[in-house]
């Protein structure tokens, strides 16, 4: 049996990023950090940051796009994917999280999740504004490519 399977819980970085696959779906790319405290070994109280990328397909992208910001807290769950592509005669890697649950934490600076939902404004800037096409490789992956 064989597992690929990611939990994280951080702030996103930045604010997330919203574009359409060619066939019209909604991707949506988000960073996220993630804070780990541990002691050296002189006893001393260290921390480390690590950072995450994660892609959210489908209705889940358009939420993540619209409620979350900069700052917020996210839970993610889903699993780790590395992609590659050839840039400038160089090989390119990316490895992230391809969500299959996005969980949204408390605001900045509210305790609670509550709030009203943007859904009157939010429409009008979905039809001004065209999402981009994203640098996804068009191929599919064939399952007679991997090596195991």
């Amino acid at each position: 049996m064989y597992l690929n399977k990611a939990m994280v819980y951080g702030n996103l970085t930045r604010d997330p990023e919203l574009k359409a696959l060619p066939s019209g779906m909604n991707v949506c790319s988000m960073s996220i950090a993630t804070n780990r405290v541990y002691k050296d070994r002189d006893g001393n109280r260290q921390e480390s940051v690590d950072y995450h990328n994660v892609v959210v397909f489908g209705n889940q992208a358009e939420n993540s796009a619209k409620y979350l910001s900069k700052g917020n807290g996210v839970y993610v769950e889903g699993r780790l994917q590395t992609r590659s592509w050839e840039k400038d005669g160089q090989k390119q890697y990316r490895t992230e999280i391809v969500a299959d649950r996005v969980q949204f934490g408390p605001k900045n600076g509210s305790a609670g999740g509550g709030g009203s939902a943007p859904s009157n404004d939010s429409a009008p800037k979905d039809d001004n504004k065209a999402p981009s096409v994203p640098d996804y490789p068009e191929e599919e992956i064939n399952p007679e490519d991997i090596p195991f």
